[in-house]
């Protein structure tokens, strides 16, 4: 075929995709007014998760040429607009604009819902609270740096639970207006700076590297100055009209844990984890005893994360569960444990991620 001949089948595809996308709106359309009728979520992750895996056992099937990956992506968005058509979904997430929380709930929820900076985790659970926002995201763990533990005591205090979890793999990129000769210097926040630091010095030898509040802050600075790099999200870059100039290699990417907090548990999908939250008497054996009641009814405690109380006579472990709150074996360890009195808090039950979001 001819050129032309080729672009006119795109066009008549382009044509049959838009009229599918169309239809498939009208039925997602009436998906969101039946849940509304029987006061059902709009977002349902493990829904979300099923069909995102379908259409990629559907794409290997047919020996389709786009990616896994590029397959997710693509539905991410159509997904995306339909929320938006729905409910004017609004994200409330810890900024500022183009952090990597930011990016985690983009490359999550799509371009199409309404994201709500907020400066801080208590804005965050104030958003959501407030039912201002209908979610919030959350970093909960860093490959690099452990438990973040300013979420965790918010979830202690607070009645909203983890609705969802992102697990974020990230790549730090180097964003400037100008070619690579130019820069003199690269601002970023200080964990990543020191992190990519021999990988900067390699690639940048010239430049002098120098700590910034924020990614945001530091891309703010390359857009006014042609000599200054940030490292920073790709986001950020897109945001500030950055050209990405380099990707830090794959040794230096870290992994983070989002969370998705909403007013209530996500429902069952059948591959979830429960996050609680113990308090028990501070003595010598409590956290095994504590553990003794799950293995006793085949119950797979998946992490244990400790934190201090205003009481000295209590401990406070928060443990990560695989199973759902509403299993017959986790309620029956939870009874357990409070006829011992320990005292347990639900902080939400979530599908287990089957996929690492990356940009």
């Amino acid at each position: 075929m001819s050129l032309d001949e080729v672009r006119q089948k795109i066009d008549s595809i382009d044509q049959q995709l838009l009229r599918l996308l169309n239809e498939r709106a009208e039925l997602v359309h009436a998906v969101g007014e039946i849940k509304r009728k029987d006061d059902l979520d709009i977002y349902v992750p493990g829904r979300e998760d099923q069909l995102l895996r379908k259409l990629a056992e559907i794409n290997r099937a047919q020996n389709g040429r786009l990616t896994e990956r590029a397959i997710r992506a693509i539905y991410r968005e159509i997904m995306s607009a339909a929320l938006a058509l729905e409910d004017s979904l609004k994200i409330a997430y810890l900024g500022p604009t183009g952090s990597w929380t930011h990016q985690a709930a983009v490359n999550k929820f799509g371009h199409c819902v309404e994201y709500l900076a907020e400066a801080s985790t208590e804005g965050v659970f104030g958003r959501v609270a407030a039912q201002t926002a209908d979610y919030g995201v959350l970093p909960i763990e860093h490959s690099t740096e452990g438990a973040v533990h300013h979420t965790l005591d918010h979830l202690a205090d607070s009645p909203l639970q983890i609705y969802a979890e992102i697990l974020w793999k990230a790549d730090a990129a180097v964003m400037a207006q100008g070619p690579n000769g130019t820069i003199t210097e690269i601002h970023g926040r200080a964990q990543m700076l020191a992190r990519c630091r021999p990988w900067l010095a390699q690639a940048f030898p010239a430049a002098q590297l120098i700590e910034s509040a924020s990614s945001s802050a530091a891309a703010t600075l390359a857009a006014q100055n042609p000599s200054v790099a940030a490292l920073g999200t790709p986001l950020s870059a897109e945001l500030h009209a950055l050209r990405v100039i380099a990707t830090s290699p794959r040794e230096y990417a870290t992994q983070t844990r989002f969370i998705i907090l909403g007013r209530r548990s996500g429902p069952p999908s059948g591959n979830d984890n429960t996050m609680l939250m113990i308090h028990s008497k501070d003595r010598v054996g409590a956290l095994m005893e504590v553990l003794q009641v799950f293995a006793a009814r085949n119950v797979n405690v998946r992490q244990i994360e400790n934190r201090p109380t205003p009481c000295g006579t209590q401990a406070r472990f928060f443990l990560e569960i695989s199973g759902h709150h509403s299993d017959a074996a986790l309620q029956q360890a939870i009874t357990a444990l409070e006829e011992h009195a320990v005292q347990v808090k639900t902080l939400g039950s979530y599908p287990a991620p089957g996929w690492v979001e990356e940009r």
